[in-house]
């Protein structure tokens, strides 16, 4: 068993996702990529059986989940990476990079609103794969979330995706009924009176949805789907709170090509070691924003 490690060799293995296990010497924790947290039971099989025959035998999920298999001998380290990569497994998800996507369980969810599954993994090829060599100026953290409940904390990622049910409702059908069954339904509470009629407070509904339906009288029958997008989030020693584009999406693919441009953005005009929302701090948020609505893109 090696005991002593050269500095840059443990540099080169959290590159590829392994992390100096603290608790025992010569021994690593090896990240697997998931890819949204949605995994086959053939693969988590193949995770556990990983476990067994190259680590402690234990594995642990991360806040970004992804599988770490535990206490892993430095010299099992390549025998691991060669059975996962024949079962399809890869590991990584460390280093100033597009990180490993969250997603919530939208798709099928009773509250999801939009198909975080489909989207989650899509983000992951184009650019969690698809951008594995670009160097950005940190760590780069995207979640996909199906409704306003935000369980995977969308708005403390870098880039959050939050799905939106958008009411329409057609005033001319309202009769102000005493007992109104929307206002009933919506949980934030935020359909009040307004010139007889009963209706969404704009400026104070988070889309959720559960109010569409739900009026006898077909008043909100009609909604919008759609995708809001939340920038410059972060967790940590520091956290901050993302801010809403003030755009709502309607296209998956359009959700792409904005995940598109801020990356690219933040890997042109961030500052070695800055966080995007220290990045959007100093440009200003209004800035920001302009430039990535803006029809061109520069790849």
């Amino acid at each position: 068993m090696v005991d002593v490690i050269a500095p840059e060799e443990i540099t080169r293995l959290k590159g590829l996702g392994f992390l100096r296990d603290k608790t025992c010497l010569g021994h690593f924790n090896g990240r697997v990529i998931t890819g949204n947290g949605k995994i086959s039971a053939q693969k988590l099989a193949a995770i556990a059986e990983a476990a067994r025959r190259f680590g402690s035998g234990e594995a642990a999920m991360t806040t970004r989940l992804t599988v770490e298999i535990q206490g892993i001998p430095y010299e099992n380290i390549p025998a691991l990476i060669e059975f996962l990569a024949q079962e399809g497994l890869e590991t990584g998800g460390t280093g100033a990079k597009v990180r490993p996507v969250v997603s919530c369980k939208g798709t099928t969810c009773q509250y999801g609103l939009i198909d975080t599954f489909g989207l989650s993994e899509e983000i992951h090829r184009r650019f969690y794969q698809g951008y594995h060599d670009m160097k950005l100026p940190h760590k780069f953290k995207i979640a996909v979330g199906g409704c306003p409940n935000n369980c995977v904390k969308p708005e403390l990622n870098d880039l959050g995706i939050i799905g939106q049910r958008i009411p329409q409702p057609d005033e001319a059908l309202c009769r102000n009924c005493k007992k109104c069954a929307p206002q009933e339904a919506c949980p934030l509470h935020v359909i009040v009176e307004r010139d007889g009629k009963k209706l969404p407070d704009s400026e104070e509904c988070n889309h959720c949805g559960r109010c569409v339906s739900k009026c006898p009288f077909g008043v909100y029958q009609k909604a919008r789907v759609g995708y809001r997008v939340v920038l410059g989030g972060r967790w940590g020693k520091k956290t901050a709170v993302a801010q809403s584009l003030d755009r709502i999406f309607t296209e998956p693919e359009e959700v792409l090509e904005l995940v598109e441009r801020v990356i690219l953005f933040y890997r042109d005009h961030g500052q070695p070691g800055e966080r995007f929302a220290d990045t959007i701090a100093r440009l200003g948020f209004s800035s920001v924003q302009q430039t990535l609505l803006s029809p061109e893109l520069d790849r």
